[in-house]
Formats: C-alpha cells, structure tokens, sequence
C-alpha cells in the first residue's frame, strides 16, 4: 500500500476511535452528561474490592483505611490537570505527554507504561471472573481465564459507541447488586460494622506511618485508571456558557473523581473480607481477597446458596465485562499509537485489541491474582513518577514558570522527539523509588519508595525545566495556518481545512501547513495523521526557534 494510501485507510479505520489523533467536534455529538456517564461505567472493576481486602487484612482497618484516604488525596491532585487538558483540549494521555515534557517520540514511553497497565488489570479481572466461574460452574481456571479473555473481543472492536451502550444498561444492574444487599447488611447487622472498625488483620493494631505508606503504595497502582477516564472524557463536547455547569460536573466525576468511587469500593472490600472472616468462614484466610468469595459470602447470609452462587456470578460477569472492554480499548489506543509512530504504518486497532488480549492472558496463566500486593506496589513507583511528571509540568511549568506552552502541542513538526525535562524526570524518579522498593537504600526507606518517585518527579521536573530553558518544548512557534486555534469560548477550533495527502478534512487542531506548496504556489494543509505516517520529512516546515508562540499573545483562549 503507498503512504497516501496507508493514511486514507488510517484515517476511515480510526474514525471510531481516533487512535492517535485530536477527537474532532463532528465526532463529539454526545452531552457532557452521557460523556461522564460512560466513564464512570468503566469503574465497575472488582480489583477494587480485592486491594481493599489484601491491604486491610496485613495492616488491619485502621491503617488500611488511612492508606486508601491518603493515596486518593494524591490521586485527585495529580488528575485535575491531566484530566482537565483531556477534556479540554479533547486529547488522549499520550496526545497530551507529548506536549508536556516528553516531545514527540519521547512519549512512547509513557503510552508503554499505560499500556502495560491495562494488560495487568485486565489480567486481574479477567481472574477473578475465572474464579466466579470455578464455583458456579466448576469450569478450570485456564477455560475461564479464555473465557473472561475473548468475551470483550465483539464488544471492543466496535469503540465508544459500543462502550457508551454497554455502560448505560449495564450500570444500574452493577449498582444494584453490589450495594443493595451491603447496606442491608449494615442496617441490619451493627455487629459486622462494630467487627470491621476493630480489625487488627496481621498488625499489631496500632496505627503506623509505614503502614499507611504501604497501603497506599498498592492504591497508587491504579492511578493509570485516570488514562482510561480519560480516553472517554476527551469526547467532551465544547464548554460553552449554555452547558458550563453540566461541563464541570461531569468533568469533575468523571475525571478526577473517579477516585471517589474506586476508594469507596476499596474501604468495601476491607468490610467485606472482615465480614467473610468473622461471620461466614474464618479458616478462608488469604482467599477472603477474593470478590467472589466476598460476594458470595455476602448474599449466602441472605438468600439461599444457589440464588447466592447466581447472584455472585451475574455481578463478576457484569463488572468485568465492563472494566475488561474499556482495558482492551484503552489498551489496543496505546499500543497502536505506539507502533504507528514507530513504524510508520496502521495496520488496523483490531490487531492491536488481539495484542493486548494475548499478554493479558499470559499473565493469568503465570497467575499474577496470587501476587497483586506486590505487583501493584512494584508498579506504583512507576506509574506515579509518569503521572506526576506530567501533572506537575501542566500545573507548574506551564501555568506558574511559563516555560511550557499553555497548550498542550501534540503534532509532529511542531514537536522536538525528545524532550530531556519529561525523560529525566521519570527516570530519576523511577531508579531512585525501585532501588529503595528493593531495599538498597536501607530498609528504613524501604516502605516509602512510592512518596520518592512522587517526590522527585514533582521537584525535578520544574527543575528540569529551568535548566534547559524550555528549548527542547517546541521546534517551531507557528503552525503556518492563520486562522485561529480556538474559538471565542477557547474551545479548539471547529474549522475545517482538506489534507492535501489522504484528501479528507480534518478539524482546525489537527492541521498544519504543509512544507510542499500547490501547483500555483498557494499554502497547503497536512494532517497530524498524515504526518504521522510519514517516514520522511517532506511535509514538514523547518525549525522556527525566534517569535512567540501563536497561541501567546492571547493569554485567556484555550484556557
């Protein structure tokens, strides 16, 4: 296929989902309601429950509790402005890292890290429904681990219009049967909630600064959800006056507040494997983790054990079907951006979907459920130095320092590939907090390795940004195109322009002046997408390094 060729077909396969590309208005039709509706339908996900449970039982509530409080603060800190520029300006993770400290290839990086996220939590779900599966059934781990792998795969393929139709009817079901029957359980019971407060787990029932760290530690891991969010929230349609409360709200819920819904189920899953230990069966040990053993527990007290067993596998099935479709979406968007710009070549998000279902089921069959605790902590280093990296250049550099451009620039030309102030940040973090999880800094520094990555990545990134003066941000300052970015309510604008490579019009946002000029001399435009999938540059204008951004001279659009 010719390059001209493989970006038509690029653009007609990534409509649905816009894989690598700014989400243009023609495809933002949805309310600011149903957009953040649909996002807080993929929080279903039960390894809430079981982060919960595993962190209550070694540290006991107290500190259990202290932990999911403390690492959903942080979380809520560091996802208002990543998530603000994703709705805002209507841009996934990686869109947005490119700008904001990592340059153009420099941010491959970050979408890897995310990607590997979305393989270790579809694992994680898709075990537990292989679990619900083994004691409703008494079908075999590996069959249900297949089973919970390829029941998304007609689902996902189809992106966000299936998605938002599947978490419209699938949600209130999922609310029903997981809370209905727990506050039943409260109302009716106080000495299960007497038991829960009083839960010591294997600590000595004293509260701890380590402990609280070290709970938090696991909760961090599921920060990356925010990518998720946000890969729904970036089809946000324009805030205007007329729809700006309804904006906010939804942005807030299901942006940043997402934490609130996954640190409410965690405190759940605490209530819940105290409950099952003190009340259903107290020789399950390590198992009461599990949501189906929670669950199950949980109704046997009140219905008989086979609507129980029913009930449980309904609520499983449900939860991970609508987590698992949002991983294997927001996983096949990571690694198709990824290779995309590496290869320069799309062969289609399907192959990708496929990609990410393959690496999640290997990692059920190593049986990574069994070794969550560590995993998630492990990853937690990880994950925060990326996500605090770039919150902080968004909050600090962009909107404080003002070395980096307020907006978030993501198209290839506009963009150094590499940008040393993302880069450096994340790797130092990154080394410093892995060496003290695995105690080579003293065993003192162990507990807090996750505070260091945080630490560092917030303190070396303005630093980062100083030393190199900001040069390493833009390659030119102009895009070439003299209308303007945003419209009067700084919103990206909806104007279109044709790409004289694939023919079709794309929006305002995506669009650059291409370095070749007409038959008659006149100014041409090139595409993002077709940028993207050029292996040469003889689209893209020279180096402009002098001039003020084109965006700068107005401080107040685009904000």
């Amino acid at each position: 296929m010719s390059r001209t060729g493989n970006a038509r077909a690029a653009a007609e396969d990534s409509l649905e989902d816009y894989a690598f590309r700014y989400v243009p208005r023609t495809f933002r039709r949805w309310s600011a309601a149903s957009v953040g509706a649909t996002a807080l339908g993929s929080i279903a996900f039960l390894a809430d429950f079981s982060i919960g449970a595993t962190i209550g039982i070694d540290h006991g509530t107290a500190n259990a509790m202290l932990g999911i409080l403390f690492a959903s603060v942080i979380i809520v800190i560091v996802g208002v402005p990543v998530a603000y520029y994703a709705a805002r300006y209507n841009l996934d993770l990686d869109l947005i890292a490119r700008g904001s400290g990592f340059g153009y290839y420099g941010s491959i990086i970050t979408t890897v890290v995310f990607a590997g996220f979305t393989c270790i939590f579809f694992a994680l779900e898709g075990a537990i429904m292989a679990q619900g599966l083994q004691v409703a059934t008494g079908t075999p781990l590996w069959l249900g681990y297949l089973i919970s792998t390829v029941v998304v795969i007609p689902i996902v393929i189809y992106g966000m219009r299936a998605l938002e139709r599947l978490h419209f009817w699938t949600t209130p079901l999922w609310l029903a049967l997981a809370l209905l029957p727990l506050l039943w359980i409260i109302v009716s019971d106080p000495e299960s909630v007497r038991a829960f407060t009083s839960f010591n787990g294997k600590s000595d029932g004293s509260i701890s600064f380590g402990a609280v760290v070290s709970s938090a530690a696991v909760c961090f891991a599921l920060t990356p959800q925010l990518a998720e969010q946000i890969d729904y929230i970036r089809a946000m349609p324009p805030r205007t006056p007329s729809n700006a409360r309804s904006w906010w709200t939804s942005f807030a819920l299901s942006g940043p507040g997402w934490v609130i819904f996954s640190s409410t189920k965690q405190m759940i899953g605490v209530f819940l494997a105290v409950y099952v230990l003190v009340k259903v069966d107290p020789t399950l040990g390590h198992s009461a983790t599990e949501p189906v053993k929670q669950f199950v527990g949980m109704y046997q007290t009140l219905f008989p054990d086979w609507l129980a067993i029913a009930l449980a596998l309904v609520l499983i099935v449900v939860a991970q079907v609508k987590i698992n479709v949002t991983n294997a979406y927001s996983g096949s968007l990571a690694w198709s951006n990824v290779f995309t710009r590496v290869a320069k070549h799309y062969p289609g998000r399907t192959i990708f979907v496929l990609l990410n279902l393959v690496i999640a089921y290997a990692l059920m069959m190593l049986d990574v459920f069994t070794l969550i605790s560590f995993v998630l902590s492990l990853y937690a280093n990880v994950v925060m130095a990326w996500l605090v990296t770039i919150a902080t250049d968004i909050a600090i550099n962009k909107w404080v320092l003002r070395i980096s451009p307020r907006f978030p620039e993501f198209r290839r030309g506009m963009l150094h590939d590499w940008n040393p102030v993302g880069l450096v940040s994340v790797g130092l973090a990154s080394v410093l907090s892995l060496l003290a999880f695995a105690g080579l800094l003293g065993t003192a520094v162990k507990p807090f390795s996750v505070l260091i990555a945080i630490g560092v990545a917030f303190i070396a990134t303005p630093i980062m940004a100083l030393a190199t003066r900001g040069r390493y941000y833009l390659r030119r300052r102009s895009d070439g195109i003299d209308s303007p970015l945003f419209d009067e309510h700084g919103n990206p604008s909806g104007e279109r322009l044709r790409c004289h490579v694939t023919g079709y019009m794309f929006e305002r946002p995506d669009m650059l002046a291409s370095a070749q000029r007409g038959a008659h001399g006149q100014v041409q435009y090139v595409s993002s997408l077709a940028l993207t999938l050029d292996d040469s540059d003889r689209y893209v204008l020279p180096p402009e390094v002098t001039g003020p951004p084109h965006w700068a001279t107005d401080r107040g659009r685009g904000t």
